[in-house]
């Protein structure tokens, strides 16, 4: 019988990955920078929350934002006419996610030097973006309330991976019969170290929250 070499393709990209993502964060560790990764499914509102986050943090914070997509400069363009903040968009050429080693490069050609908070806005896709360590010190992640409150059960990686789950558009949950309370127990079963907080960019509910706590954790990093 013919000799099968066997390849462990997946731990080796992981493992390449997981280093480059070690140098990302000790670059901008070493710069005095945060590094935020914002990941969600698409249509969670991941912009308009974005944006309207960086409103208030931008008063005492330099900050810029990258957003990835597969086309289309949309996103970028919408952060940067709605903050003022310098916004780069990256294309990752038709993948679902985006790795270290996209987001050094990337660095890279933006440039870093001059801000304190960098902000990924990463591709919408609830698998994907949670398998791949970007270098960030920070995983955030927004769930909808349109989604569903049953998306932890489904899609449990991202949620186990994120320090701060914020649940977007909570104006429309009576429309939608969601449950923050079970959703909320459903991402604490997964991951009893996240903060999750309800929040609408739309009405401003709970934005207070949710900038404190940002700025919690970049004072606390």
């Amino acid at each position: 019988m013919s000799e099968v070499r066997v390849i462990e393709i997946n731990q080796n990209v992981f493992a390449q990955n997981d280093e480059a993502a070690d140098l990302v964060r000790g670059m901008l560790t070493e710069k005095g920078i945060t590094f935020i990764n914002l990941m969600s499914g698409p249509g969670s509102g991941k912009t308009t929350f974005l944006s309207a986050m960086i409103n208030r943090l931008k008063k005492d914070l330099r900050i810029a934002e990258m957003d990835v997509d597969i086309a289309s400069t949309m996103d970028a363009q919408r952060v940067a006419d709605h903050t003022g903040v310098r916004s780069l968009q990256i294309h990752n050429g038709g993948l679902c996610h985006i790795d270290a080693d996209m987001t050094m490069r990337a660095i890279t050609e933006f440039g870093v030097d001059d801000i304190d908070l960098l902000i990924l806005e990463n591709i919408g896709n609830l698998v994907c973006p949670a398998e791949f360590d970007t270098g960030a010190h920070l995983n955030m992640m927004l769930l909808s309330v349109p989604e569903g409150d049953d998306k932890p059960l489904k899609y449990p990686l991202m949620f186990q991976v994120s320090d701060v789950v914020f649940i977007t558009k909570m104006d429309t949950a009576p429309v939608f019969n969601f449950s923050f309370e079970t959703v909320k127990e459903r991402i604490l079963a997964l991951n009893p170290n996240a903060v999750v907080l309800p929040v609408s960019a739309k009405t401003g509910l709970g934005m207070d929250e949710a900038e404190a706590e940002i700025r919690r954790r970049i004072q606390n990093r």
